[in-house]
């Protein structure tokens, strides 16, 4: 009898304690399900925020980090505007005066078949996307000053360029600066552009590849869209100043076409 009252005792002091233990564990248990879930959580809507703005980079609205100085004072090294991607995708084309992102390959730039670690340049160009790097080397900032079927003449007697024998007064171009220290001549091919930095002294465009194939004309095609805005630094946030520089120009000759 004895024995049989101590089990019973040992039985019942064992079970309430037994119990806590089991309770404590499971609660431990469904904290650190919980903790994963919501990091899990976490990172799920931090990849979808990242592919949303990667998708809107891509088809509407893109940062872009000014790398030079080729287009100061109307642009300066390191800001970051957004380059309206929708601008000519409705049948509108780039027109003079318009400033303009564009892919240089085959215009600026030669292709050189050379490919370099497949993820550091998927990386980079997420990064250049986000306006987080500096573009592409073969991605370049410019005016548009003439476009298809337009003669693009440098310079007349007052040092102005002249475009279809109208002069134009180009007010944006880097004080000091003349309109180019280049003589040139040019019919723009339809379908092409002729563009050049507000920073004539320090701007590496159309003219220096007038002797190229392609003969510095830029595609149509190529370009990746129009910048309306700036969007850093936060004192120069708002739309860029357009130009009214090209006003009254006179269409191009037929016989230009």
């Amino acid at each position: 009898m004895d024995t049989e009252a101590q089990h019973l005792e040992r039985d019942r002091s064992s079970g309430p304690g037994t119990g806590v233990e089991e309770g404590s564990r499971s609660t431990h248990v469904q904290g650190e399900r919980a903790a994963t879930m919501s990091w899990g959580r976490t990172i799920f809507l931090g990849m979808a925020c990242t592919v949303a703005l990667l998708l809107f980079s891509a088809f509407v609205l893109q940062p872009f980090l000014v790398p030079s100085g080729s287009m100061q004072p109307t642009l300066r090294i390191g800001d970051r505007v957004l380059v309206n991607k929708l601008a000519y995708r409705f049948g509108s084309e780039p027109a003079r005066g318009d400033v303009v992102v564009f892919d240089g390959t085959g215009s600026f730039v030669q292709e050189t078949g050379q490919e370099g670690n497949a993820v550091g340049e998927l990386l980079r160009a997420a990064a250049a996307s986000l306006g987080l790097a500096e573009p592409a080397g073969s991605d370049f900032v410019k005016r548009v000053v003439g476009v298809g079927g337009d003669r693009v003449v440098c310079c007349d007697d007052r040092r102005r360029l002249e475009v279809n024998g109208t002069p134009v007064t180009e007010k944006y171009v880097h004080p000091g600066d003349r309109p180019s220290d280049v003589a040139f001549d040019i019919v723009v091919p339809a379908g092409k552009l002729w563009v050049m930095g507000d920073h004539r002294s320090n701007s590496r465009d159309s003219r220096d590849h007038l002797g190229q194939p392609g003969g510095g004309m830029v595609p149509v095609e190529q370009v990746i869209g129009r910048v309306d805005w700036l969007g850093w630094p936060l004192g120069r946030i708002g739309s860029l100043e357009g130009t009214d520089a090209f006003t009254g120009i006179r269409p191009p000759d037929a016989d230009h076409g």
